[in-house]
């Protein structure tokens, strides 16, 4: 704050005298709102007003009174005249039909004090009442959207790190001139009992007998902004308020929304579930309030919200941030409930991501703001479809067994192919005693797969980008490594190349490390499409019905087995050369499908630019996506594969000659 300022929040007691006085000149104004008509259309000031007298007993009273008995007469003043204050505030209220029950708990609320009741009681009953008159009298105690940080931080530094200190301890350059000093938010203690809510209240009303005036002349959402900035500085371990956050789905049902983040104290968590985890919690939550928006099982509000944002900033003309808006709209809002969707409707998933490339173009080549507006407009009706899909009663035991079995059978199907390959390719070489390292590495794959999924899940929180990255980059060495078997085997389809390739190289080769190529040639196959599946099963496990899932699982896996014993019985009719010419063929089909697919996914990811080719047709399980990046990556294996079969063809046709030159 500037010179004579403190962002002092209501837990934190003033001198003596200027408290007195600023009882007394309440309870006045009271006095004359009892007999004053024009009283009765209380704002929801007088609710606020109330609400943060009892936030403040709730705190301070534990300093007047201890085991029944007086600790200071002046405290203990100061909290009866404060809860009488409550009680007459509350009859002043306008009638409804919950006024006498609230007057009733103030009136025992009062009594409570008088009879010098336990602190926690207290508290207990504060909190209650508190909770209970927000209720009746309903007044904003929430952002109506995410608070922004960034704001919040500017906000602090140019009204109270003056005061405050601009880490919160409470050091600021002007602070030693201030009677009372002004709250160190980094004070643990009291930051315990400190709610998002109270310093709003705090912001906006100031606090008589201190420094702090009020900052009413800031908009709502600035002052939850610094608010919620403020609340942080006590709370620093948020990596393990995250890892809690996220393995907890009973952490995140106590916590369902911003109304019950804002509210809620670091003490009253930590009563429920422990106080440093609590205090890991409230750290994170407070420094990402995103996370409560996202964990609420087919939310899209955080999506909907950065859209919004992303169209202000386009509007305000700042591309960069209207570009990075609508990424997080997608990485941050949307991603986390995308396997969940594409399990339901895989073609709305599909029109999502199409949609959002085509606006995050839309920024980049700057086009007008009608024409990005009405672009979010389209997103932002496709994100209201997706919530109606994802909601509870659009479920049903039908659409998540199909789900189940559609997702396991889709991404199985690539990995099976090459597997499948791989020990027909052993066994025609009559190398049977090989296809163990080829199982090995399958099976290594489910392995890390499962432990790739709870490391991102529980430890290190990976975000939707880097899931989409590691996606990308996986699909991409997945392509380059088919590309070199494939072609390879398609040189053993030509006339002579495999029984020379027998007589000359295998047994030496399988016998010195092609069983560790074979291993790891499996596991890169198959693990790209087990992270992958495994994510879409954490989806679809978060909205129940686990038994049907295990059904849908259960059959996809009948299905690849007879899919995997038809593919292998047909090998083995086939003459060898033919075996590989069709292998190659297949090799080189999935090769063209991953790159595509590797491409969108780091396009998702905003590593890569979107330059839409609005007449081509979105194919996924094909990796056919419509921007002249994916399409791009696609014709460039497709040359790298013909290059690969014309030099195949002109080197066999070279090793012909010169046998026949030998011969002859």
């Amino acid at each position: 704050m500037n010179t004579a300022r403190s962002t002092k929040s209501a837990l934190d007691r003033p001198p003596l005298g200027a408290r007195f006085r600023a009882v007394l000149l309440t309870v006045l104004a009271l006095t004359v709102g009892v007999v004053t008509p024009a009283y009765a259309s209380a704002s929801s000031d007088d609710v606020q007003t109330a609400w943060r007298l009892l936030d403040y007993v709730a705190v301070d009273y534990r300093g007047a009174v201890n085991a029944g008995q007086v600790k200071s007469v002046t405290e203990y003043a100061e909290m009866s005249e404060f809860s009488a204050t409550v009680e007459a505030t509350i009859a002043a209220l306008p009638p409804t039909a919950e006024r006498p029950r609230l007057i009733a708990e103030a009136g025992a609320f009062r009594k409570m004090i008088a009879n010098k009741a336990a602190p926690d009681n207290v508290a207990k009953a504060a909190r209650a009442l508190g909770a209970h008159l927000l209720a009746a009298y309903p007044v904003p105690v929430a952002p109506s959207t995410l608070p922004d940080l960034a704001r919040g931080s500017k906000l602090y530094a140019d009204n109270c790190a003056s005061c405050h200190g601009l880490a919160g301890d409470g050091r600021g350059p002007d602070a030693a001139a201030l009677d009372p000093p002004p709250v160190a938010f980094r004070d643990v203690s009291r930051a315990r009992e400190r709610s998002p809510f109270a310093l709003y209240q705090v912001i906006g009303q100031g606090l008589d007998g201190t420094a702090m005036r009020s900052f009413a002349e800031l908009r709502s959402q600035d002052r939850w902004a610094l608010a919620f900035y403020a609340s942080r500085f006590a709370f620093t371990n948020t990596d393990a308020g995250e890892r809690l956050w996220k393995a907890d789905v009973g952490l995140r049902k106590r916590i369902p929304d911003l109304a019950s983040l804002a509210g809620l104290t670091a003490a009253s968590l930590g009563a429920q579930i422990g106080q440093e985890k609590a205090d890991s919690v409230i750290g994170f939550l407070r420094a990402h309030p995103e996370a409560v928006i996202a964990a609420r099982p087919g939310s899209l509000a955080l999506a909907h919200q950065k859209l919004q944002d992303s169209l202000s900033a386009y509007e305000a003309g700042d591309r960069q941030t209207a570009k990075r808006l609508a990424l997080s709209a997608y990485l941050d809002g949307f991603e986390p409930v995308e396997p969940a969707l594409a399990a339901r409707d895989a073609t709305l998933m599909g029109r999502i991501e199409a949609e959002m490339g085509n606006l995050r173009a839309a920024i980049g080549r700057g086009e007008p703001v009608a024409a990005v507006r009405s672009q979010v407009a389209v997103v932002d009706t496709l994100f209201t479809d997706a919530e109606e899909v994802l909601s509870p009663d659009a479920a049903s035991a039908a659409s998540t067994f199909i789900g189940a079995f559609t997702i396991l059978l889709r991404e199985g199907l690539e990995a099976l192919l090459i597997i499948v390959a791989m020990i027909a390719f052993l066994r025609k070489a009559d190398r049977s005693e090989m296809v163990r390292y080829v199982h090995g590495g399958w099976a290594a794959a489910l392995i890390g797969g499962a432990i790739t999924w709870a490391v991102a899940t529980f430890f290190i929180g990976v975000s939707g980008a880097s899931r989409e990255l590691t996606e990308g980059f996986g699909s991409l060495f997945a392509a380059a490594v088919l590309l070199s078997v494939g072609i390879w085997m398609h040189g053993k389809s030509q006339a002579g190349e495999w029984q020379r390739y027998i007589t000359e190289t295998l047994g030496k080769a399988l016998t010195r490390g092609s069983a560790w190529f074979m291993f790891g040639l499996a596991f890169v196959v198959a693990y790209r499409e087990v992270f992958e599946t495994i994510l879409f099963y954490a989806a679809l496990t978060t909205q129940g019905g686990g038994v049907v899932i295990l059904a849908g699982a259960g059959s996809a896996i009948v299905a690849l087995g007879l899919i995997a014993w038809a593919m292998l019985r047909f090998s083995a009719t086939l003459p060898v050369s033919e075996f590989f010419k069709y292998s190659s063929a297949l090799i080189a089909i999935l090769a063209v499908v991953l790159a595509g697919k590797g491409v969108a996914a780091l396009q998702e990811a905003g590593l890569i630019d979107i330059a839409p080719l609005s007449q081509i047709p979105r194919i996924p399980v094909l990796g056919l996506f419509p921007t002249m990046e994916s399409i791009g990556a696609q014709l460039a294996t497709v040359a790298v594969v013909a290059l690969g079969a014309w030099y195949n063809h002109r080197l066999a046709s070279k090793r012909a000659g010169a046998e026949e030159v030998q011969r002859g």
